[in-house]
């Protein structure tokens, strides 16, 4: 969990024990209460039409009515997302929120040490918002009739095959890397600018494999493009059903995700902080949004503050460990 929300935690928990509990939560109360007094800027670190753009803006009308003030999404685009990341970590208006994606709020520091922010303190957790496996895919022609079939003719071909993915350090990166020091198979990463130049790439034969989302992926596959050969998370998806689970196919130890979440900067009152928790998890949850955030590619969560810093936890502490083994940085 972000040190400084829980030290405001045991803060708050030591003043219940002086027995200041009621003025506490009621000074905190009419704070939240009167918060927000002006529209709320919602940054997402990539442009408009992007998924976390659609996400931001599925988000932002709802939100609008929860707290009744405007809320302005402002795309500041660039270093894939770090710089959405920065205006949101340094923001002190009182008024700023921003929609993450799993990389900036994880490893992003871990893969440039010189990061103008640091995740692991400059936010405050709000809530994870959807989540979604990767889809391991392959040439419609790839070898083998199942899952562990695959990974065996991989195995055999060792670095003669070779996976794509839209950048180094991506989680399509690190989730490939994951694969090959569980399972064995030796492919040759080949970075490409971005998901469409590795869908090319597969069709035309220059790659074995790749993980994909399974918006983009599902597409493909049902055009007899690609074959899908399983998907990272802990079981079947609802993203993509036909599939079975890398852990089904033998693979041990393997659960990868991809999501995004709101989160504000650290020094957000916990009040404020509390309020924007509650409105979001209450819209990601309710029926229509969840089948928005489906439509889009996401199961939608709706998490606490304290989910979504331990599912930062979690993952910092997976991609960590394989950006540290096989040495990986962006310059």
């Amino acid at each position: 969990m972000h040190p400084t929300f829980t030290r405001r935690r045991l803060l708050a928990g030591a003043a219940v024990c002086a027995g200041l509990l009621a003025p506490l939560t009621t000074s905190h109360a009419q704070t939240a209460a009167a918060w927000p007094s002006k529209p709320l800027r919602f940054i997402v670190g990539f442009p408009a039409g992007s998924s976390p753009d659609l996400t931001a803006r599925a988000l932002a009308e709802p939100l609008e009515k929860a707290l009744g003030q405007p809320v302005v999404v402002e795309n500041r685009v660039g270093a894939g997302g770090n710089i959405g990341g920065d205006a949101v970590a340094k923001a002190t208006d009182g008024h700023t929120i921003g929609l993450m994606i799993n990389g900036n709020l994880t490893i992003a520091r871990l893969l440039n040490p010189a990061l103008r922010y640091d995740p692991a303190t400059d936010f405050a957790p709000i809530s994870l918002i959807g989540v979604a496996p990767l889809v391991l895919v392959a040439p419609a022609s790839a070898p083998g009739s199942d899952a562990r079939s695959f990974l065996d003719a991989a195995r055999a071909a060792g670095s003669k095959w070779s996976y794509g993915s839209p950048g180094v350090g991506t989680v399509g990166h690190l989730g490939m890397e994951l694969l090959k020091a569980r399972t064995g198979i030796a492919p040759v990463h080949v970075p490409y600018p971005g998901y469409p130049q590795v869908f090319n790439a597969l069709v035309g034969g220059d790659l074995q494999l790749s993980m994909l989302p399974p918006a983009l992926a599902q597409t493909q596959i049902k055009a007899g493009k690609l074959r899908g050969i399983g998907v990272t998370g802990s079981g079947r998806s609802p993203l993509a059903p036909e599939l079975p689970s890398l852990l089904d196919a033998g693979v041990k130890q393997f659960n990868l995700e991809i999501w995004n979440a709101v989160v504000a900067p650290a020094g957000m009152p916990r009040a404020h902080v509390a309020r924007l928790a509650e409105a979001i998890s209450t819209i990601v949850r309710a029926p229509e949004m969840r089948q928005r955030l489906f439509q889009q590619g996401w199961q939608a969560v709706g998490s606490s503050p304290e989910g979504l810093a331990n599912r930062i936890q979690a993952d910092t502490r997976v991609l960590g460990q394989i950006i540290r083994t096989q040495g990986i940085r962006v310059d």
